[in-house]
């Protein structure tokens, strides 16, 4: 969730959408962002919007200038139930609901359990639905997960980055490596369906074989899913500022290329096969349903401080603080901040973006001219079947260039 909102065109004070958003709701897949925009430490790489206790402050003498995260639960039902108000009655059973930070696990099992409740009560869950939470190793133990698998999560994303120390200390990871066979251990104890592990390689001083070492520990642990990106370094972050003042090295391409295959390979090796250029998954089953709805361009109401939603062609971000956030939606207003409506080549252009990506690939008549296909299938990055346009793996290392080529 970044940190920085864009610019857009105003929002009605009930954040009411457009005809066009609300035309052939309920024939798209329907999710839940909610953003939970706490954490204990801000890590030195995140570009997120998060705040500490510290950054946050304590309320004044009239109550007002502060937040906690013991009222935040109470803002986030608030805005689940206007989210009914405005799509109005139409059936809309959620499909997947996805707890992002920020750390959710700073709240309690109580207080996340009662956002999904809301959602359940509001519009209905299907019957398969995906309730996935992202953790820090750090953050839960063996009863926070029992709790929360009994208020309805069923999948746990934690965030293990590393399994070295020092590539933890650069990100300014502040958990235990030696915790994350137990994390796991107790999601799985505690009947999560699937348990996902983020990773990070390119870390400034992270050579090869400290990679190599993640990888194994990860594997090691018998994930369902494994998400690995290549750290970028964000403008206005700590990490950003050291590379600046030359006490970092930037990441180096060849050496994220050369990362990127050795994930790859041992990736496959343990059993998971990549579904999206930084996702990998042991079957079908364990693939993420919520971002693949993203990817798919279904439609998801985003909850929270900065939490962006998109219904119908229609996209909005909610105001980026969360003190303003809970005052809006106290007040009865709706907490977005500005929104866009998308024409057709926006969206088109979206989804080359987003479908190239994707092992399924892309669909040859999304795109306006197939001139650039060619090219790319002669380079080798690429090749074409059923009228797919389906990445090779040279080409998932060059992704943004292929879609460059095929948008001429």
């Amino acid at each position: 969730m970044p940190s920085v909102l864009p610019a857009g065109d105003p929002v009605p004070d009930d954040g009411s959408l457009p005809d066009s958003a609300l035309s052939g709701l309920g024939e798209r897949s329907f999710s839940f962002y909610v953003h939970v925009p706490f954490c204990r430490v801000r890590c030195g790489y995140c570009d997120f919007n998060t705040y500490t206790a510290e950054e946050l402050g304590a309320p004044g003498a009239d109550g007002r200038g502060g937040t906690s995260r013991g009222t935040y639960a109470a803002s986030a039902v608030a805005e689940v139930r206007r989210a009914r108000r405005v799509l109005g009655d139409v059936d809309l059973p959620v499909s997947t609901i996805f707890l992002g930070g920020g750390t959710p696990t700073l709240l309690s099992p109580a207080d996340l359990g009662s956002v999904v409740a809301a959602i359940g009560a509001e519009f209905g869950l299907a019957a398969d639905v995906e309730v996935t939470t992202e953790a820090n190793p750090d953050s839960v133990g063996p009863e926070d997960l029992e709790q929360l698998r009994e208020v309805g999560f069923n999948r746990v994303s934690f965030g293990m980055q590393s399994a070295v120390d020092h590539v933890l200390r650069v990100l300014d990871r502040t958990h235990d490596p030696l915790r994350v066979p137990h994390v796991v251990d107790w999601a799985r104890a505690a009947g999560f369906e699937q348990v996902s592990l983020d990773l990070i390689y390119g870390t400034p001083g992270e050579s090869l074989e400290d990679w190599a070492t993640s990888l194994d520990v990860a594997l090691a642990c018998e994930p369902d899913h494994v998400s690995a990106y290549s750290l970028i370094v964000e403008d206005g972050t700590a990490l950003a500022r050291r590379v600046r003042r030359g006490e970092l090295p930037m990441p180096d391409d060849d050496d994220l290329a050369d990362k990127y295959v050795l994930a790859d390979d041992r990736l496959a090796a343990g059993g998971l096969g990549w579904y999206e250029v930084s996702n990998w998954a042991r079957d079908e089953a364990a693939r993420c349903r919520h971002n693949l709805a993203y990817w798919r361009g279904g439609d998801w109401w985003g909850v929270g401080p900065g939490a962006h939603s998109h219904v119908g062609g229609t996209r909005w971000w909610n105001v980026r603080h969360p003190v303003p956030y809970a005052e809006r939606l106290a007040s009865g207003l709706s907490p977005a901040h500005a929104r866009e409506v998308l024409d057709d080549d926006t969206r088109r252009l979206e989804r080359v973006l987003l479908e190239v990506r994707l092992a399924e690939g892309l669909a040859l008549d999304v795109l306006e001219s197939t001139d650039g296909v060619g090219p790319v299938v002669e380079a080798g990055l690429a090749v074409v079947d059923d009228g797919r346009l389906l990445l090779t793996r040279p080409g998932r290392l060059l992704a943004d260039a292929v879609v460059r080529d095929l948008l001429g």
